[in-house]
């Protein structure tokens, strides 16, 4: 079937989607990114948002121990409760959000970001079960959708770094 003028471009290795669908994917990807981004920086320096600054990271605060300890009474919240406040579970979420984070906003590794993202909100969701609002569905699904599509789409290429030959030239980078 050959590709008409409203249609993406596809061949077998990249989909170049039209320019205005890749500056909303762009900013899809940004606007995620940022998400990310900006819980890791929050939860580190405790800037008064989601994180007092007396629970901050820096002052011996556990990025993971409100979230965790709040499942106890979920359907898997013995296991996630067993993990709250360890330094390993601490590292590893706080390395994925400042990576995730990262890769999404400069527009590199979005391959990467979107299958580490994807493990960690389908672990968030996994946490809350069973929802109270929706049966199956909320944010952090969505948010694993968005990532899929992101990487599928080459949404680094926009607004991002993408395009950079290094980025080209290796799989793992886009």
């Amino acid at each position: 079937m050959a590709a008409t003028i409203n249609s993406p471009v596809v061949n077998a290795t990249t989909a170049t989607p039209r320019p205005a669908a890749g500056y909303v994917w762009a900013l899809a990807r940004i606007s995620l990114g940022w998400i990310f981004l900006w819980a890791f920086l929050d939860k580190t320096f405790g800037w008064g948002f989601a994180t007092p600054a007396a629970k901050a990271w820096i002052n011996g605060g556990s990025p993971t121990t409100g979230f965790l300890k709040g499942t106890g009474e979920n359907a898997l919240g013995g296991l996630f409760s067993a993990l709250a406040g360890q330094a390993w579970v601490d590292w590893m979420f706080m390395a994925g959000l400042l990576g995730i984070g990262l890769a999404l906003v400069l527009g590199i590794g979005i391959r990467i970001a979107a299958g580490a993202g994807t493990a960690m909100l389908l672990l968030m969701w996994a946490a809350e079960l069973p929802l109270t609002t929706n049966p199956f569905m909320d944010d952090h699904i969505v948010y694993a959708i968005v990532l899929v599509g992101l990487a599928l789409t080459g949404a680094g290429t926009t607004l991002g770094l993408g395009n950079l030959p290094i980025v080209q030239r290796n799989g793992w980078l886009k």
